[in-house]
């Protein structure tokens, strides 16, 4: 959220998120607010290096072209002093000599002259190569130039190149010419030498533009070299563009009101798949440790401060190799042990439950999606008056027709929701199996707690959470303005209570207004079908209908396709269009909930890469191959581009006839611009980057998710250590423990048998660490500073 706009007025507000100047996320419009509260949650994978990660306030204007208030931009380097809490940020003045993104490749050279008349005088060569991402303008590829300068304390000399048209990557490869001038006393040496006091001031100074044609030139950035770096040889490096000196200062700073972000960012360095068999053998045989407590990933949960920096990379290891079951199982019995009364079973955040929540967000996407997007849709688009509540009513509010709204919205997502049992994951049903028949034999006399055990994750941690926060289930773009989310939140309370069937609900409600409203419903009824779909969702038999399975609805979205055909005067463009990803075909259509025009059966599709930007001078682009011509398709963004090839990626991997070579630009004129192959049908002259068949399902990154388990236990040594410590301490001192002591937040059952296992994980994290130092010294020789993977930041000394 946002608070203290300027102007002083209630305007309509957005925020954008930006990698360096690319626009890749945008909230929706608050409107008449100076205080507005977006509340929206992306997460992305960043797909390419960047400098800034930056955050615009935008003034929405229905004629003119939207105001930016003011930005908020965050080094990369700094991000991991604000990741993991909320902060306030100060909003700052965009000013467009600060807004720079790319690279410059140039080699400079000082040559020795002699002139006719016998003098020696000196000449800087500068030769500008190229530049890669450069930002777009309005949404389009630039058209960059750039000017070359040798500047001193009384000289200004300024050349430029041409014009580059529609790219990002603009070749130049231009060579220019400035005579340095030498003084008086200079005179001709045998060797080559440049004299301190005429080089110490120059500088070369290299600024790229935007060609604006009719309106002003747009600054893209700049780069200063000074001249006494070339004293030996020619000098050539890749720098990365940064703003101007006077860029971004204002006297304004502190007027324009402040952001709210909470950021987490991580980068991993994930070393080649062998270095972690150690450590990843240790944590997939933790089911098989008696007792659990005693298991690396139990101790991993101990040490770390959040459990849920564990869970997260724990839950998706344990899926990628089919041991999360077993390892839900065995910490659900831990927990039990400490539930004394069946009606709190499951309440706590303990790593059971928290396991459980990642495995259903991970694996219950989808079934979220086919099960309660129709209606969440309904009611975010075709919203009805709901509120109940005598108090929050407004004037001209019927209670009776706002409980009849809200009895049809409760009614419809009920219906849905019990007979949604056969879309339920088989593996949410497995772990569902287990909690229930652990919970009847811990509570043997209670008939009601095999149902609970269930009901308390899939309606109260499940279906609840998802109806009240949509956006974050990726049911919807946004978060819902303030009377759906109360709608939402009024139907959520009514889910909450089928988890509960106890036979007194209606004291389950600690507001009248629900109590009454709830009285309406035909309890018996609903308590059956509940129980029915409960039986369901815990059953390990086989869900999925033989043939006629729905098809999954995956990813959809707006992006530019390139006509398939000519139009009338022979040009190939681009149209806006709406494309949709589900399991079974991918699909374009005119607009969104329009008949589709194109449509690609999954089964056809042979490959999906990304295309070479130079086929049409266009960022993002994506190309998919099916047996007809390829379909050339431009994402909106970078990160739109990544996840719509990882999501067609996924669903077309096993698909027998992918190709395993692909053209990584298209034909054109007559010939591919890759491999100037003349026939159309000539096979690809690159290997595609995804031919190997994979778990369409769930996309997950083993060797990552160790790779951040590592860094975890990296972090937390210190506590390993306390917990070695105190297994030591328990093992020479058999008594109980009298007094609180460092370790008595820890679960010690088996002290030797955690003792051992913490002497294996600390040996396996001495030696990650030793393989982590050789690769970063590795890396840090061959990746050269001044290298196009390492540029030269800021000015060179």
């Amino acid at each position: 959220d946002a608070k203290h706009l300027v102007p002083n007025k209630m305007r309509d507000f957005f925020c954008t998120i930006n990698l360096d100047q690319e626009e890749v996320f945008r909230t929706q419009v608050v409107e008449k607010s100076l205080s507005p509260y977006f509340g929206e949650e992306f997460y992305f994978e960043i797909p390419r290096t960047f400098q800034w990660l930056s955050f615009y306030i935008y003034d929405k204007s229905v004629l003119q072209k939207d105001l930016r208030i003011g930005k908020v931009s965050i080094r990369k380097e700094d991000l991991c002093n604000y990741t993991g809490k909320e902060n306030w940020f100060m909003l700052q003045p965009v000013d467009s000599n600060s807004e720079v993104q790319g690279k410059v490749h140039l080699e400079l050279k000082l040559n020795e002259l002699i002139t006719d008349n016998g003098s020696v005088c000196q000449q800087l060569v500068v030769h500008i190569k190229e530049c890669h991402g450069l930002p777009l303008i309005n949404g389009q590829n630039c058209d960059p130039y750039a000017t070359v300068s040798l500047v001193g304390p009384s000289r200004n000399d300024q050349k430029k190149t041409k014009v580059k048209k529609k790219t990002s990557n603009p070749q130049f490869n231009e060579t220019f010419y400035f005579e340095v001038t030498r003084s008086s006393s200079y005179t001709k040496k045998s060797q080559f030498q440049v004299e301190e006091e005429d080089i110490e001031k120059l500088e070369v100074r290299v600024d790229l533009w935007n060609n604006g044609n009719l309106v002003q030139d747009v600054f893209l950035g700049e780069i200063k070299v000074p001249v006494k770096v070339l004293r030996n040889d020619s000098f050539q490096a890749w720098y990365l563009l940064q703003p101007r000196e006077n860029g971004n200062k204002s006297s304004k700073t502190d007027d324009l009101g402040s952001l709210r972000l909470n950021i987490c960012y991580t980068e991993d360095c994930v070393l080649p798949s062998e270095y972690y068999t150690s450590l990843r053998n240790l944590l997939l045989k933790s089911s098989d440790v008696q007792p659990i407590s005693a298991s690396a990933a139990y101790i991993l949960s101990e040490v770390c401060r959040d459990k849920y920096d564990a869970v997260l990379p724990l839950v998706r290891l344990l899926l990628h190799h089919h041991k999360l079951v077993p390892f839900v199982a065995a910490v659900a019995e831990l927990d039990l042990k400490d539930t004394q009364e069946a009606n709190t079973i499951f309440r706590g955040n303990s790593l059971a439950t928290r396991c459980v929540d990642e495995m259903m967000k991970i694996v219950g996407k989808h079934y979220l999606k086919v099960t309660l997007k129709p209606v969440i849709d309904e009611i975010c688009e075709s919203p009805k008056p709901c509120e109940i509540d005598p108090i929050k009513l407004r004037e001209g509010d019927n209670v009776e027709t706002n409980m009849e709204n809200l009895r049809y919205y409760v009614d419809k997502v009920f219906r849905e929701i019990v007979r949604s049992s056969i879309s339920c994951p088989t593996l949410m049903c497995d772990v569902f199996y287990s909690l229930r028949h652990l919970a009847a034999k811990r509570f043997p006399n209670d008939p009601h707690v095999q149902y609970s055990a269930v009901s308390s994750f899939v309606f109260l941690r499940f279906f609840a959470v998802a109806v009240v926060s949509p956006h974050t289930f990726h049911l919807r773009p946004h978060h819902p303005d303030a009377q759906t989310s109360r709608t939402l939140t009024l139907i959520s309370k009514a889910i909450q209570t089928w988890g509960s069937l106890t036979k007194t609900k209606l004291s389950s409600f600690k507001e009248t207004f629900m109590c009454e409203f709830f009285k309406t419903f035909q309890e018996e009824k609903f308590t059956e079908s509940v129980k029915k779909f409960l039986d369901d969702v815990s059953s390990t038999e086989s869900k999925e209908p033989s043939g006629v399975s729905e098809p999954v609805h995956l990813k959809e979205g707006e992006m530019y396709k390139r006509a398939q055909g000519r139009t009338r005067i022979g040009k190939k463009n681009f149209k806006k269009r709406w494309f949709c990803l589900t399991s079974r075909e991918f699909t374009y259509h005119k607009q969104q909930d329009k008949e589709p025009i194109f449509t690609i059966p999954i089964k056809n599709i042979l490959a999906v890469e990304k295309l070479d930007e130079n086929s049409f001078n266009k960022k993002n682009m994506f190309q998919v191959l099916h047996g007809e011509k390829p379909l050339y398709i431009q994402a909106n963004n970078c990160v739109e581009a990544s996840e719509w090839i990882e999501a067609l990626c996924r669903v077309t991997r096993c698909n027998q006839r992918r190709l395993s070579f692909y053209h990584p630009s298209a034909f054109l004129n007559g010939n591919w611009l890759c491999c100037k192959a003349t026939i159309e049908s000539t096979e690809g002259c690159a290997r595609c980057t995804a031919d190997v068949p994979a778990d369409t399902q769930i996309e997950i990154d083993g060797d990552r998710e160790t790779e951040r388990i590592y860094s975890l236990f990296t972090i937390n040594r210190s506590k390993l250590q306390k917990l070695e410590e105190a297994c030591g301490s328990i093992a020479v001192y058999q008594g109980p423990r009298k007094e609180p002591d460092d370790y008595s937040n820890f679960t010690i059952e088996d002290s030797v048998a955690t003792f051992h296992t913490l002497q294996q994980i600390i040996d396996i994290i001495e030696k990650l660490n030793e393989s982590h130092e050789k690769y970063q010294k590795k890396r840090s020789s061959s990746a050269k500073y001044g290298s196009e993977e390492n540029p030269i930041v800021g000015k060179v000394s």
